[in-house]
Formats: C-alpha cells, sequence, structure tokens
C-alpha cells in the first residue's frame, strides 16, 4: 500500500518537517517501534511522521549517496516490522511502501496521528519486558514524556482534531475520486498509478481521509474539505469572502465575490482574484541613473501567506467564513477563532511566535504537500521578509482577549496613497518621480519626528505618523539597543536624544 507522498520530497524536507521524518540505515525494531510509537501519540498535532528505512542520517538529515535496503532483507524487514506493531497498544499499524529510488530499494512507513491514543510501545525488545512507554516526539527526538506531558497526552485523548474526526452525516459516495487522483498527480504520489486499479474504499484508506472500522465505513472532515465537491453542505460557511470597499467602509460602494468548493481549490481561486484585481506594480524612474525603482502596492507573497494561514489555522467547526477586506489603505484578512492561547499578545505584537499546538494538523499536511504553506512557525517571517523586500509597512497582527478571531492587516505602501497620486505618469502606467528622493521608512520618519520634537511620546509618534504603536515601541526600541537615540527623563515627560 502507497503512502500520500513520494520519497524525493520527504529527502529534500520540502513539504514535510524535518521533526517529523525519522531515517534509519537499517530497521532497528526497538528504536523504530518507539519513533512509531511517539508519531501516533502526535502529541503537538503535527500529523504524525514518517520513517524511511534505507538511509542513512547525519543530524537529523539523510547523507548522499543514499544506501537503500538489500534486495533480500526487504521480506524479512517487513516481516518483522508487522509483529513489532502489534506490541504497539491499542491497535496501531502504520502504512507501509516499498519504494524504488535511484535504483535502489526503500521501505517508507507512514505513521499519521491515532485518535486512540495514547499509544504505548514496550521499554525494550528484551524477552519479558513488561514495562510500557508511551512516547512522545519533541524537536527531532523521541523521548520518554514528563508528567506534564502524560497529562497532556491523555487530555489530547478526548480531544481529536477536528479535521481528523469521522464525519457522521457524510458517505464515501461523497469523496470525489477525480479530486482525490488530482491531488496524487500533483504531489507525485507514486499513489496515483495505484488509485487507478485499486478499490476505492483501500484509496481512501490509504490516504487515511477514512475511518478503519470495517463494519462502519464514514469519511473524515478533512477528507471531506479537500475531495467533496461541496464542502459546504458539510461545513456551513467553509468559504472565503473578498469584500472590497473603495470608498473605505463609511462609503455606499462595495465589491463582494466568494469561493467555495475543496479548499485548496478556493484557496488558489481568490488568490488568482486578488492578484488580477487587487495588486498593482509601480515603476518609479529617475533621470540621473538608469535603473528604475519597482514596487507592489501589496507584495503577492505576503498575501499568499497570509491567506493560506487564515485557511490552516479556521476552525472548521465555527459557522464564520474566512473574509478579506481590501480597503484604500489596507487590507486585512480575518479568521476565527482567534490565536491559541500558547501565543502571547506581545508575541503577536513583537513577531515573536511559536505555536505550540497545530489546529487542523491533517489540513496542514494537505496544504504543504502541494506547497501552498510551510508550516514550523515560518508564516510571519515569510510575510515580514516579503513586505520588507518591496518597501511596504510592517503588518499587524491582531487577537482579541477571548480569542474568538484573528486578523492580518497589510498595509499598501505608501507611494499609493492619495498623497503620492499627483505625479506624472509614464508609458504603460508606470509613474516617474519628479526628484530622486529615496522612498522613507517607517524608522526615517520616526528619526525624522523626533529630532523636530525631542519631546514627542510614543503615543503621539504612533498618531501622527498614523504607525501602530507596536511598531513605534520595536523601531524604537531597536534604535536605542543600536545607540542611534536614547531616552532621558520620564516615559511621558522626558526627551529623546539623537546620538
Amino acid at each position: 500500500m502507497a503512502v500520500p507522498t513520494n520519497i524525493k520530497t520527504l529527502l529534500a524536507g520540502s513539504a514535510v518537517e524535518w521533526a517529523r521524518i525519522e531515517f534509519k540505515e537499517t530497521w532497528d525494531a526497538e528504536a523504530s517501534l518507539k519513533a512509531i510509537c511517539a508519531f501516533a501519540n502526535d502529541i503537538d498535532n503535527w500529523g504524525g511522521g514518517y520513517l524511511v528505512i534505507g538511509v542513512e542520517e547525519k543530524d537529523g538529515r539523510p547523507v548522499h549517496p543514499l544506501k537503500g535496503v538489500p534486495v533480500d532483507k526487504v521480506d524479512g524487514y517487513l516481516k518483522d516490522m508487522l509483529n513489532k506493531c502489534k506490541r504497539i497498544q491499542p491497535e496501531y499499524l502504520p502504512i507501509v511502501e516499498v519504494v524504488d529510488y535511484q535504483d535502489k530499494k526503500f521501505i517508507v512507513v507512514w505513521a499519521p496521528g491515532g485518535y486512540l491514543r495514547p499509544y504505548s510501545s514496550p521499554k525494550s525488545m528484551a524477552e519479558g519486558e513488561k514495562e510500557r512507554v508511551s512516547y512522545i516526539r519533541k524537536m527531532s527526538s523521541t523521548i520518554i514524556p514528563s508528567e506534564e506531558e502524560k497529562r497532556d497526552l491523555y487530555n489530547l485523548a478526548n480531544n481529536v482534531p477536528f479535521d481528523d474526526r469521522v464525519n457522521h452525516e457524510a458517505d464515501i459516495a461523497d469523496l470525489n475520486l477525480t479530486l482525490i487522483q488530482a491531488y496524487l498527480k500533483g504531489v507525485e504520489s507514486s499513489l496515483y498509478e495505484e488509485s487507478r486499479h485499486m478499490d476505492f474504499l483501500d484509496l481512501c484508506r490509504s490516504m487515511n481521509i477514512v475511518n478503519t472500522l470495517p463494519e462502519y465505513t464514514k469519511p473524515k472532515n478533512v477528507g471531506l474539505m479537500f475531495f467533496s465537491l461541496e464542502p459546504d453542505r458539510f461545513f456551513p460557511y467553509a468559504q472565503i469572502d473578498v469584500v472590497q470597499f473603495p470608498e473605505d467602509l463609511g462609503g455606499d460602494q462595495i465589491i463582494e465575490k466568494t469561493f467555495k468548493g475543496p479548499l485548496h481549490q478556493q484557496l488558489r481561486e481568490a488568490l488568482q482574484y486578488i492578484r488580477n484585481s487587487v495588486i498593482q506594480e509601480r515603476i518609479i524612474k529617475f533621470p540621473d541613473r538608469a535603473e528604475a525603482e519597482r514596487f507592489f502596492n501589496y507584495p503577492y507573497a505576503a498575501i499568499e501567506e497570509s491567506l493560506c494561514n487564515a485557511e490552516y489555522h479556521k476552525g472548521y467547526d465555527v459557522r464564520e467564513p474566512i473574509e478579506v477586506r481590501i480597503l484604500p489603505d489596507r487590507i486585512e484578512i480575518v479568521s476565527h477563532p482567534g490565536a491559541d492561547r500558547s501565543i502571547s499578545e506581545e508575541g503577536l505584537r513583537t513577531y515573536r511566535v511559536f505555536n505550540r499546538r497545530y489546529r487542523n494538523r491533517r489540513i496542514g499536511d494537505f496544504l504543504k504537500e502541494m506547497h501552498l504553506t510551510e508550516g514550523r512557525n515560518t508564516g510571519f517571517r515569510k510575510i515580514l521578509n516579503a513586505l520588507e523586500r518591496n518597501g511596504s509597512p510592517e503588518p499587524l497582527f491582531e487577537t482579541d482577549p477571548e480569542r474568538l478571531s484573528f486578523c492580518t492587516t497589510i498595509f499598501i505602501h505608501h507611494q499609493f496613497l492619495p498623497s503620492h497620486e499627483g505625479r506624472n505618469e509614464g508609458r504603460n502606467g508606470t509613474k516617474k518621480e519628479k526628484g530622486n528622493t529615496p522612498s522613507s521608512t517607517r524608522t526615517e520618519r520616526i528619526l525624522s519626528a523626533i529630532s523636530e520634537n525631542p519631546h514627542i511620546t510614543m503615543r503621539a509618534l504612533a498618531e501622527e505618523l498614523d504607525i501602530p504603536r507596536s511598531s513605534v515601541e520595536r523601531i524604537l526600541k531597536n534604535l536605542r539597543e543600536a545607540g542611534v537615540v536614547r531616552h532621558e527623563g520620564a516615559t511621558k515627560k522626558g526627551r529623546w536624544v539623537m546620538l
């Protein structure tokens, strides 16, 4: 039975995080069984993990050239693996595939997060070993859980993520073979070729999008979200609403477009609509040099990552759509519910966020396989980098105290603000600047303001320059640490000194 990805993707670490992949040169029953047990427990809701046998590893990465598994040992490894996996309690069997790659044999074991956790395996393979351990995965290591982690694991036993739950209102017929095959072909899974002649139910079981009870077979929510033609039948408002307010929120004109269908399709269609209808490029030419400045009102990469994150982390048991509000000076992407309690408001303000546990482990798996998102808590950094390259203002990430909603605000490039519209327009819609003054950054604007008024407060700076106060505080903190400015006296009555 094939796994729903390919070994090339696993070896590259491009879609599946390294922490979710274990490489073994040979089948080591004791160590491998512990890893499988830890992936099944999936304490952080990452979506389980993969064990690749036949690959030597160094520092968690594959060593090339790849060694592979000797042909005469493959069958023996598989038989021993089946026998050893029967020692996991409650009953759990991973999905195993023998793969040909670079003229060698490899064994790929997919151990998705189980919903009968906690799982345990023997502490050793010694005969008569009675001690059992519910191993967990932390970073790239399989470890024995602490007492607090044990409590977490038992709490998770009654809290299967919504996307991995069985949907009792749907039937297998609600899953579409064409959508499944299109996905498998897109991620270059060897399961695509098998899907042409294998039983449909076996295909769904191989992808872990149905429950595995033979007497009662129903699809899982994640299967319906990606491979049903009308997922909104089962998840009302599982959609993306793009709403434009050309005259701002108080205006009379509103342009609204709704995107429905399988999650990855609605995401791609909404992004394409925004790229075609909203994003604009501007070219500024200078009389004294050949190079021109190119920038966008909004960098596409920042919008893409923000919207992908909203779809990844949305609560699909909440009857609210993802809303993209396009206003004259910003784009707001709102989803429900808010950020996990492990993410502090201070972390959001300073862009230092580590999400301990993913809300939708299976949705994340599918989006990562299609390279629509990365996971690994890299979303904020990717957004910040895209905005910085474009010369755009820093974003704003907000969640309410009750954690009912989350809003990402991407501000328009300052050259697209009304105060900059009086430029002479050149051919092909380009704008020619009258001077050669480079566009000012937030840091430069703040430095200019405090040089003119050394007694100005952070609050006054934020209001005068129309910059979020959290951004003002962060920029000034960096300037002070860099020895550019210092503040003397009380917070409200002191003054700024330029160094």
